[in-house]
């Protein structure tokens, strides 16, 4: 292949995920970067990879928002980044094909399935309905961000669901150490949220309507946050995926896994609610 650089999607989880050209392309490149800390995949997975294509070093945050040694061996030989999902779901790797473009060097994209397109589908909820996504985050040294609670609130206002991704980073600092947030984690980060956001709101602005009815949402979403139901989705797109309908309470009960994420329905339609209540912990 001639030299320039490879965003390829990896797809969910596990080769078997992964499109023949992305690994191909993978198999005929002189580098090969698995970029370690948006998404994860297991261990034996990435183990079942490299027999596949050939040994894959493991690159993390700094490595990829200052690309200067991949960007450097792309100008005369072929490097791939391995990235799991969708190459371009993150603005990380928006702004790496872009520096590529700025340094001349020919960046190719071969796109995976993603997160954002398995899930809707495989819950039973509308893709029309969707909002803005979010990620429930860790807490920072005791800090703790309202604004996935927010967004969440919002979305369900205007009777939108909402896709919330989960933390896999403690520390915050992408360069290691990874622990993919669990259903308790993500249930004790939503209570903390809604008892900060409950106290706050009272300060928020309310200069335009549009300020009104997020407060007006945000104050509903906190008086009711113990019956929010959410859906658990787990390890999805592998033969571990699991999908479960149940209350945010519940939550911090539910099983651990590999990678978790959650959507959260607004009032679901006659036939979204069928198809929930396929998934519901009784």
């Amino acid at each position: 292949m001639a030299a320039g650089l490879l965003l390829i999607g990896m797809g969910p989880g596990g080769v078997s995920g992964m499109t023949r050209a992305a690994i191909q392309a993978a198999k005929s490149a002189d580098h090969r970067r698995y970029e370690a800390y948006t998404a994860l995949w297991s261990k034996d997975s990435l183990s079942e990879l490299e027999e596949e294509i050939g040994p894959i070093q493991r690159v993390m945050r700094p490595e990829v928002e200052d690309p200067v040694e991949i960007l450097e061996l792309a100008k005369s030989q072929t490097v791939a980044l391995l990235i799991v999902g969708d190459p371009l779901q993150a603005t990380t790797h928006v702004d790496l094909q872009l520096q590529a473009k700025e340094s001349g060097i020919d960046c190719t994209v071969i796109h995976g399935v993603s997160i954002t397109g398995l899930v809707t589908g495989a819950i039973g909820l509308s893709n029309y309905r969707f909002g803005r996504q979010t990620t429930l985050t860790y807490p920072y040294g005791g800090w703790i961000a309202t604004s996935p609670l927010e967004v969440i609130a919002t979305n369900r206002f205007q009777g939108l669901h909402t896709l919330a991704l989960l933390d896999l980073d403690p520390t915050g600092e992408g360069i290691g150490g990874q622990k993919p947030m669990q259903p308790s984690d993500a249930s004790q980060a939503m209570y903390a949220m809604a008892e900060k956001l409950s106290q706050s709101v009272e300060e928020m602005s309310e200069d335009s309507v549009l300020d009104s009815l997020k407060i007006q949402a945000c104050r509903e979403i906190c008086s009711n946050i113990d019956s929010l139901m959410v859906v658990l989705c787990t390890d999805m797109g592998t033969e571990n995926q699991t999908i479960s309908y149940l209350s945010l309470e519940q939550l911090s009960l539910a099983d651990t896994g590999g990678l978790h994420c959650l959507v959260i329905p607004a009032k679901p339609t006659d036939v979204e609610e069928i198809a929930l209540n396929r998934w519901s912990k009784k």
